[in-house]
């Protein structure tokens, strides 16, 4: 074939054009077979995140990667709770900063997040490897551990004596050999039982799952019989045979192995801020009570993992959320943001009363009760009821907020401490010539002030003292749990 001048060049154009659409689809390829691998961050090492403490404290804000677990990171009757949650509050109020969550999907995820800039810390029990110390920084370790070999007894177990049921189960880790053991494969599970079929000079079958399946979910599996073995770190294991009473957990399949946080490695200085955390928490008596409440209260944890208002499993929060989802859509609101708040006001205790006479979930004040109406503030649904037509009437006073999320804002201060007491703070902050019409960074700064009488006293203030911590707290507490609700609880 004889090419003239043109058809070259139209010819190299297709071919280059084939060339990078085949070269795009290779890369689409790769980055999904990758699922947040660690071949995924060398891929993406050259670029570095130089955020550190200093960003942190401007930012006001610690942002914390962890996943949802029975023990980490979870919620329960409505109360984000968990060990690393709790470690991480204490670290946050030394900081003097915010709290964060970040909720990775799996754990593949985390690392991911933390090299992109989306997190600063990875707050979870990471096992220190030399592979995983060439991507990021380890702190010192908080904790140590041993993992175990995670099998279900035999199904007449409770019939048979203890040296029965030992000789149907695996207790010497010879005996791997050419079973078939589940674990996620970027962890130090998966990077253990390579190293153990290398120590036993046999191969383990190793059956690779999906990273969004956490230890405690294939705990479950195991106790169900869908799987045959896994492997645990033993303090999870632990706690999890008080609900699982069907599983052994006694074979180690490892020597005792440190756990510790991540960070970047251009983290310089919040890693020398956490090493001292570290040293000064572990070990002491709240980190002591905060271990045995989370790892060694067996039965609280199975109370918990049992329980219909562990959201994780249910999706629920209260036994009110049908409740709470009628009236939320009355006054087109997200029935999460209406179930932080009625958490705020009463934690779902429907008799609860306050100093001041408010009573019920929605915590309403006999006053505002007769005026919407209610005749029993004790009875939910009325309660919830007023409580939504209350916040409704406020709304619609603030129609001078352009901004929609601002208004709620408005209207959750307006609720907690008077409309009126607000519209001074609104007043205040435009005297000062700062933006009124927004509750973040605006009103919110001025309602604090309105607790010292060199504000309270000012000429133009019409209602005077109020203990202007309440509403910024309140506003701020509801939002906080709202995003972890949102984060957790899937429709």
């Amino acid at each position: 074939m004889v090419f003239n001048k043109t058809t070259k060049q139209l010819f190299i154009f297709l071919f280059l054009l084939l060339f990078i659409s085949c070269g795009d689809d290779i890369q689409k390829t790769k980055q999904i077979d990758n699922n947040f691998t660690s071949d995924t961050i060398k891929a993406k090492k050259n670029i570095v995140i130089n955020f550190d403490l200093n960003d942190i404290i401007k930012r006001d804000t610690l942002k914390a990667i962890t996943v949802y677990s029975p023990t980490s990171y979870f919620i329960y009757k409505g109360t984000p709770m968990g060990f690393e949650y709790d470690l991480l509050n204490r670290l946050a109020k030394d900081i003097g900063v915010e709290l964060e969550i970040v909720v990775a999907h799996n754990i593949d995820e985390m690392f991911e997040l933390l090299n992109s800039g989306k997190g600063d810390i990875i707050a979870y029990g990471m096992t220190i490897t030399e592979k995983r110390k060439q991507e990021v920084s380890f702190t010192k370790p908080y904790m140590n551990i041993h993992q175990v070999l995670v099998q279900k007894k035999p199904d007449n177990w409770r019939k048979l004596t203890t040296e029965q049921i030992q000789k149907q189960l695996i207790t010497n880790v010879t005996k791997l050999a050419n079973k078939k053991i589940s674990v996620r494969k970027n962890s130090s599970y998966y990077e253990r039982l390579v190293h153990l079929s290398e120590e036993i000079g046999s191969e383990i079958i190793i059956d690779t799952v999906s990273g969004e399946l956490s230890t405690d979910d294939l705990i479950n599996l195991v106790s169900q019989g869908k799987i045959k073995y896994t492997i645990s770190d033993d303090n999870i294991a632990k706690v999890s045979s008080m609900y699982y009473p069907n599983l052994d957990i006694n074979t180690s399949v490892s020597l005792s192995q440190n756990l510790a946080w991540v960070v970047r490695k251009s983290s310089v200085d919040l890693l020398n801020i956490l090493n001292k955390d570290i040293d000064r928490i572990v070990g002491s008596k709240n980190y002591n009570i905060t271990y045995n409440k989370y790892f060694k209260n067996k039965r609280q944890y199975a109370k918990r993992v049992g329980n219909e208002f562990f959201s994780k499993e249910t999706g629920k929060i209260s036994k009110y959320d049908n409740l709470i989802k009628k009236y939320a859509d009355k006054i087109d609101w997200d029935w999460l943001l209406l179930c932080s708040q009625i958490y705020q006001e009463s934690r779902f205790i429907n008799n609860d009363k306050s100093w001041a006479g408010a009573g019920g979930l929605m915590q309403i004040m006999p006053k505002t009760a007769r005026e919407l109406g209610i005749s029993n503030v004790h009875n939910p649904e009325q309660n919830i009821q007023a409580g939504t037509k209350y916040l409704k009437i406020i709304w619609k006073r603030w129609e001078d907020i352009p901004d929609s999320l601002q208004r709620i804002k408005f209207t959750l201060a307006s609720y907690n401490c008077g409309y009126h007491h607000v519209r001074d703070a609104q007043f205040l902050t435009k005297k000062y010539n700062k933006n009124n019409l927004s509750w973040d960074n605006g009103v919110d700064e001025y309602i604090l002030k309105l607790s010292k009488p060199k504000y309270y006293n000012r000429k133009g203030i019409e209602y005077g003292y109020v203990r202007g911590n309440e509403p910024y707290n309140y506003v701020k507490d509801i939002f906080v749990r709202y995003k972890i609700y949102k984060d957790l609880i899937k429709e």
